[in-house]
């Protein structure tokens, strides 16, 4: 793996994301269970089926796309970000003194996020590392920035996300990422319950400023535009009141660029078979 994103790295974006379209599209085809996902999870969300190509392609890029990312200096991952939105908004939260939470989904380029951010100081990121250990090796690797501090995902990685938060620092998270049983919550997402994080809501509570961030792939290996909105309405209430207005603002990103979200992870996972139990115990009662 690493030798083939070593070689990945030397074709230019344009042609790594060729080659990803063709690899997302061959993923595809070849397997049931991800195209289902795909499918099931794009008709979830109301929108239509003839996505799905595009979906897969974009899934492919993202996979591939990463060799331009760990392979390369910060200065030269960094370049690739051709334009930024919403700049003000990170320049405002900064001079609040507040600590920063930035909530990226699995939409475009999420990669590239938290690598650009580190460029203006110190991001912890919260880190759930993979079952492929040759893997693990790889991501830390492509990932060892000076500013860039990676937080694994139990409760160690919590204290040290709210450590950067009291110090001012910036954290971020993919919030549409599922949790691990026991710490999530059944909340809605596109219509449909969904096991959600409740840590970046219970995050958002320590009166951290709270921002959305997302790397839009441009067409012809043009490079990203990274795209920081606030929240459309103020996050309050308890916990799970702000996990779920935390979906809501993930849909709404999602509906800016539908193709570039990842539309195969298996967002809903369980509940079907949560579903099930409960008809049968109903059935037994």
């Amino acid at each position: 793996m690493v030798f083939l994103f070593s070689a990945l790295n030397r074709l230019s974006l344009l042609w790594l994301h060729r080659l990803g379209a063709l690899a997302g599209w061959l993923v595809y085809l070849a397997s049931p269970r991800y195209r289902h996902n795909l499918q099931s999870n794009l008709a979830q969300a109301g929108l239509p089926a003839e996505l799905r190509w595009q979906a897969a392609a974009e899934a492919g890029k993202q996979t591939l796309e990463l060799a331009r990312i760990w392979f390369r200096s910060l200065e030269e991952a960094n370049a690739q970000v051709v334009e930024v939105v919403g700049w003000e908004l990170v320049q405002a939260a900064q001079a609040s003194g507040k600590g920063i939470l930035y909530l990226t989904p699995h939409l475009g380029c999420f990669e590239m996020t938290a690598q650009y951010l580190s460029a203006f100081g110190d991001i912890t990121v919260l880190y759930r590392a993979p079952r492929q250990k040759g893997l693990q090796e790889m991501i830390l690797a492509g990932r060892k920035r000076e500013h860039l501090h990676l937080a694994p995902a139990d409760l160690s990685g919590v204290r040290a996300l709210i450590r950067a938060l009291k110090k001012g620092e910036a954290v971020g998270m993919l919030p549409d990422q599922a949790p691990k049983t026991g710490e999530g919550a059944w909340l809605d997402f596109f219509g449909r319950p969904a096991y959600t994080m409740t840590l970046a809501a219970r995050l958002s509570e320590t009166g951290a400023a709270v921002l959305t961030v997302w790397g839009e792939r441009l067409p012809q290996g043009r490079g990203y535009r990274l795209h920081f909105q606030a929240p459309q309405h103020a996050l309050n209430g308890d916990t799970l009141a702000r996990a779920q207005q935390i979906n809501h603002a993930i849909e709404a990103l999602v509906r800016q660029c539908p193709t570039q979200y990842l539309w195969g992870y298996n967002r809903y996972k369980g509940h079907q078979e949560s579903e099930d139990r409960d008809q049968e115990s109903k059935s037994n009662q």
